[in-house]
């Protein structure tokens, strides 16, 4: 397979407007093509929690089935649609369902690549939840899949569509800060979200009736049941979540990301943390990653802090450093986001550092295109409208990189990463969570 940090935009562009033309669609399914007027077909993979937001977000269209392997947690939206079909299993839901053009993935993490490559090998256009997947393997899997097929695609980034992000993209491009070499990330996750350096719990309660703990394990190693996992909670899980890097870094990170157009790292290292276990990533870290040179943009080193761990004070110039928020560091001045993506209204809109030097600055014209919000943006796309901009491609290189800096956590040591050849340089022991084993059943 080729590495998607090796192939050029316009070869992946290129690749997608053949297929999605119907002229090499392999064994694949093919997408129905929908007329802007007509409503989609939709299956909801993962009903409860996040789930529900994602519904939410996708209701003006025909929502033919849910999917949830939780009675309890998916007993909101059993309600609310009382016509749709009823699964436990989305592998029987696509395999019965035919009519569905469209599936949100809206699962923990480990079972989001088995759920969206399905989809996508039958035909289905995908929308799936940050991050886009629980190990490298997977990720360079739904991009391949994904550019295989032409189907579309998007991860679950809010603040990818919104106004201030896509302005702040602009204004860096337009020379605003100058180069930038160091770029700092910060979320105020795991601390009071979810548990995290705590070892595997002893205890083998029974399983709820209204929970089918086999399907919720899906690829993941067996292990008993324990409420301390279910639901949301397992995100401090190396089995199951991504920790804070996986979680927050997709959205914290997104903004600068795309301005700087990063691509896949070649380092990354744990330069300071609690203590891990063998269960879960520490309470708080701080990882550095470095990136490339990008034409005649220069190497940025990022730092990414987790756990409520902050940058130092005296670079944001006397503002005050919210919770969540990135910035990027130029050369002739910082661009902060003051939250988990550029900012939607003015209160959290990002801001130009230091402020008094920015004054009078006046910002470029728009040059990326607008949306109203990014499940519509997805919905337009399934219905031959404008492509969606965190698609697969995009959102693979962004989630490679975090989990980079996720194997430096996971395996202690300084991650040298090879991405041509998918492997960490002289760490055979990383191999098992690069491309992991999975379950019977659940091969990729």
């Amino acid at each position: 397979m080729k590495p998607f940090s090796s192939q050029s935009r316009r070869e992946f562009l290129g690749a997608s407007a053949l297929l999605t033309a119907g002229l090499s669609l392999g064994a694949y399914g093919a997408a129905r093509r929908i007329s802007e007027n007509e409503k989609l077909n939709i299956g909801i993979i993962g009903a409860g929690g996040r789930g529900w937001d994602n519904l939410q977000g996708v209701k003006s269209e025909n929502i033919v089935a849910l999917c949830d392997v939780d009675d309890e947690r998916a007993a909101q939206a059993h309600k609310a649609y009382p016509n749709a079909k009823r699964y436990k299993d989305f592998r029987k839901m696509l395999e019965q369902e035919k009519s569905l053009d469209a599936v949100t993935v809206s699962t923990p993490d480990h079972s989001h690549a088995i759920a969206a490559i399905t989809a996508m090998r039958a035909g289905k256009h995908v929308y799936c939840e940050k991050p886009l997947a629980h190990s490298i393997y997977e990720v360079r899997q739904m991009a391949e899949v994904a550019r295989e097929t032409g189907v579309v695609t998007q991860m679950g980034q809010q603040g990818h569509a919104m106004e201030g992000t896509r302005r702040a993209v602009e204004v860096f491009r337009s020379g605003a800060i100058g180069d930038v070499t160091e770029l700092h990330v910060w979320t105020d996750r795991p601390a009071g979200w979810w548990p995290q350096g705590e070892d595997r719990p002893k205890e083998t309660p029974p399983v709820p009736s209204t929970l089918d703990w086999d399907l919720w394990l899906g690829p993941a190693p067996y292990r008993p049941y324990h409420p301390i996992y279910v639901p949301f909670k397992w995100r401090g899980r190396w089995d199951f979540g991504t920790g804070a890097i996986g979680d927050m870094a997709v959205h914290c990170m997104d903004t600068a990301y795309w301005a700087l157009d990063l691509g896949v790292p070649t380092s990354a290292e744990v330069v300071a943390s609690d203590k891990k276990t063998d269960d879960c990533p520490p309470l708080w870290s701080i990882i550095e990653l470095y990136y490339p040179a990008r034409g005649k943009m220069p190497p940025v080193k990022m730092i990414f802090y987790d756990g409520k761990k902050l940058p130092p004070a005296e670079l944001f110039h006397g503002e005050k450093i919210e919770d969540n928020g990135s910035l990027m560091v130029g050369t002739k001045g910082s661009l902060y986001c003051r939250t988990w993506h550029g900012g939607q209204n003015a209160a959290d809109m990002f801001l130009l550092l230091p402020t008094k030097q920015f004054i009078e600055y006046q910002p470029p014209s728009p040059t990326l295109p607008r949306t109203p919000e990014h499940h519509i943006e997805f919905i337009r796309a399934c219905k031959g409208g404008p492509k969606t901009e965190s698609n697969f491609h995009y959102a693979s290189q962004l989630v490679e990189g975090l989990l980079v800096g996720y194997l430096a956590q996971r395996t202690g040591k300084r991650i040298e990463w090879d991405a041509k050849n998918m492997k960490a340089k002289g760490l055979a022991e990383a191999d098992k969570f690069i491309h992991p084993q999975f379950r019977e059943g659940w091969t990729i």
